[in-house]
Formats: C-alpha cells, sequence, structure tokens
C-alpha cells in the first residue's frame, strides 16, 4: 500500500513542477531576439554616454550623457538577467556599428561633438521607442514584453530630453554664433 502512495505523491510533485516550468517558460525566439538587441543597445548608449561625458562641451550635454550611463547601465542589467535565466547568449563587447560611431564621434571636438552627439542620440531613440512599443504591445506575456512596458516611459523621456539637448546645441548655428571647436 504504500508504494501506490509514494507514486500519487511523486507524480503530484512533478506535476506541481512542471506547473511552475510552465510558468517560468523560455523565451520565445522574437522575444530572445528583442532581449538581444536590448541588452546590446543598452551597452552601447552607456559607452556613447561615457565618450559624450569626456568630450562633450555643452553642460547640458554632458548632464544628458550622464543619465545615459546611469539609465542605460540599469536596464542593461535588467536585461542581462532575463537573458541569463533564459539561456540567451548575448554578444560581448560593443558591436562593430556603435564602435565606428565612436570612432567618428571621438574626431569631433566642441560644438561639432555635441551637435552630432545629440542628432545620434535622437534617431537612437526613436528607433528604441519605436522598438519598445512594439514589444511592449505583444500579445504573448513574456518577460521580454514586462521589460519592454517597464522600460519604455524612460525611453521616451530619453527621447524628449535628447530633442530638446539637440535643439540647444542647434541653437548657435542657428543664430550664427560660431562655438569653439566648431566648424560649422
Amino acid at each position: 500500500m504504500k508504494q501506490p502512495f509514494a507514486r500519487t505523491a511523486l507524480a503530484a510533485a512533478l506535476m506541481v513542477s512542471l506547473g511552475a516550468f510552465a510558468d517560468h517558460a523560455a523565451l520565445s525566439r522574437p522575444d530572445s531576439k528583442f532581449i538581444e538587441k536590448a541588452a546590446a543597445d543598452n551597452r552601447d548608449e552607456v559607452e556613447l554616454g561615457k565618450l559624450a561625458q569626456q568630450k562633450a562641451m555643452r553642460g547640458e550635454v554632458k548632464e544628458f550623457a550622464t543619465r545615459m550611463v546611469e539609465d542605460h547601465s540599469k536596464a542593461g542589467a535588467q536585461a542581462e538577467k532575463i537573458a541569463a535565466a533564459n539561456n540567451v547568449q548575448l554578444p560581448a563587447g560593443v558591436d562593430r556599428k556603435t564602435r565606428k560611431e565612436m570612432d567618428r564621434l571621438a574626431k569631433l571636438v566642441g560644438g561639432d561633438f555635441d551637435r552630432e552627439y545629440m542628432k545620434h542620440m535622437v534617431k537612437d531613440h526613436k528607433d528604441d521607442v519605436k522598438e519598445f512599443r512594439k514589444e511592449a504591445r505583444s500579445k504573448q506575456e513574456s518577460e521580454a514584453k514586462s521589460f519592454a512596458q517597464d522600460t519604455l516611459p524612460t525611453l521616451e523621456e530619453h527621447l524628449a530630453m535628447a530633442e530638446k539637448t539637440y535643439d540647444i546645441t542647434q541653437a548657435s548655428r542657428r543664430s550664427g554664433n560660431r562655438e569653439v571647436g566648431s566648424t560649422h
């Protein structure tokens, strides 16, 4: 009589553990790709922000860069945690496209650097907001969707800040006052 009870208990324990596993199913292929890209993009934003903290001329650009390093470090850590929990392999280091952009920006000085960095940030954050909105609206509940929903308001705020800061960097150019280090 002990054997049937043991089998029933084992079967119940197995069902409970399978139920727990089903609640934490692996990410779908599109969600895995989203997390891979989000982690890489966050790492890229941090590295570009560090460059801007060193090279920017205007205080507003340096403040923006500092915020990018802080916020994207946090978001990157969250994306990495989701990736690790779901066996998603993340690329190591900054990608070739970002490395090329960093090299290009590193050659600029003063107002030229500020304008080009902020121009890049506006474009980059427009793309990020679009991708995160798409993921946040996905029909399937997942950790990737939750991450997108939680991160989207910050990215929208970054976009607004980037546009405002970019406008500041363009002001001297529009008024005809040349800034130190500027060729325009």
